[in-house]
């Protein structure tokens, strides 16, 4: 009786042109614009599925062949070579990718194509492949959700500034960036649960641009240079704007324990009432420090 592995993890499809530029692949069989599905962020060899064991195989996975698997193809008669590679395409998995820039043989490519499933090669060895796409599958399938905030790298730790619309969040980082810090995202925040870490970065579309009342858009990256800026950054602090602030409820001797929860995961918040007068990029470096 068979028994395929069923993981329950979101499912993704990104181009395979994308998958390949990230992970360092070459495209054997397949379009640059082809869709690849994942659903698992798990990488498999398949060398028990060639041999015959089919029971357990996680056919969501995707499928490194190495030397082992290579070989032990390479022993096998073609008979018995194109049932052990049927045995694997039929199992309608994400992809193949050859390591260590091993050439699949013309039956591989026959067979693949008939069933096809998108052939990769890396020159990359076996576990250093699994490594690499497994990291990419990581961040790709990790759970999502978007904040309202500014994102932004504060000798070297990642501070979600938060609060309403008008707090002065982006003016804020604009300052913060003047003073030599870095800005990863404005506005609108994904944020992505990788492992147990939460990764913070910007949708596209407004990656390195700041918003500014009575300005307009602003492209950091074009008027600070690319030391203003970062792609991603883990969320170590959460430090929240609040304009209605009474001022008997804030803590004043620092004792005072709040925390953030995102996607399951708590971090330290500091909560900053927003007064005329207050130099609120200095406020926060100074609680960046002291954090």
């Amino acid at each position: 009786m068979k028994n395929n592995i069923h993981e329950e993890n979101i499912v993704e499809t990104t181009k395979l042109g994308d998958f390949c530029k990230q992970c360092q692949l070459d495209i054997l069989i397949g379009g640059t614009d082809d869709d690849i599905t994942f659903k698992s962020t798990l990488v498999n060899r398949p060398g028990l599925l060639l041999a015959g064991f089919e029971d357990y195989f996680g056919n969501s996975r995707v499928q490194v062949i190495g030397n082992a698997e290579y070989y032990y193809l390479a022993t096998l008669q073609d008979c018995e070579k194109g049932k052990a590679l049927r045995r694997l395409f039929v199992q309608r998995i994400p992809c193949v990718i050859y390591s260590r820039g091993i050439k699949p043989s013309k039956m591989e490519v026959d067979i693949a194509k008939e069933y096809g499933i998108p052939v990769l090669l890396s020159e990359m060895t076996t576990t250093w492949l699994m490594q690499e796409v497994s990291a990419y599958l990581d961040v790709l399938l990790a759970p999502t959700e978007m904040v309202h905030g500014s994102l932004l790298d504060i000798n070297g730790v990642g501070v979600l500034l938060t609060g309403s619309s008008g707090m002065g969040k982006s003016e804020t980082a604009i300052e913060l960036i003047n003073r030599g810090h870095r800005i990863i995202a404005d506005d609108a925040v994904i944020v992505k649960k990788v492992r147990n870490e939460l990764v913070g970065s910007a949708p596209d579309k407004i990656k390195h641009f700041i918003e500014v009342r009575g300005l307009g858009i602003i492209d950091v990256q074009d008027m600070y240079g690319v030391g203003a800026v970062l792609d991603s950054e883990d969320i170590d602090l959460v430090i929240h704007l609040d304009n209605d602030a009474n001022l008997a409820e804030y803590d004043r001797l620092g004792t005072t324990d709040n925390t953030c929860e995102i996607l399951g995961e708590s971090r330290p918040q500091i909560n900053v009432p927003v007064l005329a007068g207050r130099n609120l990029a200095v406020i926060v470096e100074v609680a960046t420090r002291n954090f």
